[in-house]
């Protein structure tokens, strides 16, 4: 039995449900903010609709998996 997801991961569920576009696809909006402050790229989920908790759960995973930042 595998463990249940924790941490920022595990509301990706339910922006996919809430936002209707798959995580890679919000993933790949944030690729050209790559390098930009946090809350920058969070203002910017938020700018397309998304509520903040999740905007800064999806950008921290970003950071650490694909920004580089």
């Amino acid at each position: 039995m595998s463990e249940p997801v924790k941490g920022p991961k595990s509301y990706f569920p339910s922006i996919e449900a809430k936002y209707g576009k798959p995580i890679d696809e919000w993933i790949e909006q944030l690729r050209p903010l790559a390098g930009k402050k946090h809350m920058d790229q969070v203002a910017y989920l938020k700018e397309q609709g998304m509520g903040h908790g999740h905007a800064n759960a999806l950008v921290h995973v970003f950071r650490s998996e694909h920004d580089g930042a």
